[in-house]
């Protein structure tokens, strides 16, 4: 039963400072313009954004979102995530999954 507290109320903590806005100069620029400030509109600009946006921060070779969501917003279990994303719809389904699980904490 304490366990089971100590797993909510460090999700619910996770939750809060998980899903803040980042410090304005660590914001996420996206190659179209965009301009991501917390997990919630990095789910919302996968969902609509280009593939070839998309493919621009997420390839082979870059792996933008996903080292901006360890780096700045500190969710290594989105980063992860997203690494092995094969693609946008992938991608915003992960996020938006994530969302979902603190959402729910913080309620």
């Amino acid at each position: 039963m304490v366990r089971k507290q100590k797993q909510e109320a460090k999700l619910k903590y996770d939750a809060q400072k998980l899903l803040t806005l980042v410090p304005e100069e660590y914001v996420f620029r996206c190659h179209d313009g965009r301009i991501l400030k917390n997990m919630k509109e990095l789910g919302e600009a996968l969902a609509v954004m280009a593939d070839e946006t998309f493919a621009y921060h997420s390839n082979s070779e870059k792996k933008d979102f996903s080292n901006w969501v360890r780096d700045v917003i500190g969710d290594e279990k989105l980063a992860k995530d997203l690494e092995n994303a094969l693609d946008r719809n992938q991608a915003a389904r992960i996020v938006t999954s994530r969302i979902d699980i603190f959402t729910k904490a913080l309620a």
